[in-house]
């Protein structure tokens, strides 16, 4: 797959084993991109990858956990090990607490999620730096939520760790925009595999809330999700650079009316 918008450019995409950062390999890969699979689950990554191969993309697979600085430096050396240059950053990986109220939740579960999405996505960045500014290119993109910028109810550590990683985005933006490196943020809204678990846990919650989507549907994470991935990982977005895009099916305009049972207060 040498010809496509992404030929001869590498990606690195954690959570790249299922759901949207499934998508968004497979749509890199589609476009000659080379792809670095990195994920928690082994099996699912392996298998994932050996499809890009198939496709006749070039891709590798890295297991990591991203709260781990070691394995997180470690993925963003082994692509550019095997591809000889890391072009394009997509941190994406998420493994949450589950629902619950504020006072409910600990210490512990809010520094897993700020490790998730806040640290993971900085040392990645930070590692990706020397090599995107020595080339004068680079593309980052951090996917964050609309549970963050509308404060849903039941997730205030997922709330919080993905608006901290939304200042520390634009933050990077700002500063590093004159080396060509352009950093932008995702909040979408697709059948990802959380969103899979809700459908079984929540299946009238889940179908009233992509009914009351205004495109009524969740997005596909490869021609939705991945189809703006792409555009934020080319050429084309050389001017674009510390913007949040919401690819959510027009669902933030008037918000999502979303209220859980939390089950009683304590």
């Amino acid at each position: 797959m040498a010809e496509g918008r992404l030929a001869g450019r590498a990606a690195l995409i954690t959570g790249a084993a299922d759901g949207i950062g499934e998508g968004m390999a497979r749509r890199f890969a589609r476009e000659g991109g080379a792809v670095m699979v990195v994920d928690f689950d082994a099996a699912k990554g392996e298998a994932v990858t050996a499809d890009l191969c198939a496709m006749g993309a070039q891709a590798a697979f890295f297991h990591a956990d991203v709260t781990k600085k070691g394995d997180v430096t470690g993925s963003v050396a082994a692509c550019v090990d095997r591809f000889g240059s890391i072009d394009i950053l997509v941190n994406n990986a998420y493994r949450g607490s589950g629902h619950g109220r504020i006072e409910a939740k600990s210490d512990d579960i809010f520094e897993n999620s700020m490790a998730m999405c806040l640290y993971a996505a900085k040392w990645s960045m930070e590692a990706a730096f020397p090599h995107m500014r020595a080339r004068h290119w680079g593309r980052i993109i951090n996917v964050a939520s609309l549970n963050g910028v509308n404060a849903h109810m039941g997730t205030a550590d997922y709330n919080a760790g993905k608006e901290a990683l939304r200042a520390y985005t634009r933050t990077a933006a700002r500063e590093w925009a004159g080396y060509g490196i352009c950093a932008n943020i995702l909040c979408p809204a697709a059948v990802s595999s959380s969103y899979r678990r809700f459908q079984e846990q929540a299946p009238a919650v889940a179908a009233a809330t992509a009914a009351a989507n205004p495109m009524g549907r969740m997005g596909d994470p490869e021609a939705d999700i991945g189809g703006v991935a792409l555009f934020l990982a080319s050429e084309d977005a050389r001017y674009l650079t510390g913007n949040t895009l919401f690819v959510d099916g027009g669902g933030h305009i008037n918000g999502v009316n979303w209220v859980p049972d939390l089950g009683p207060d304590s």
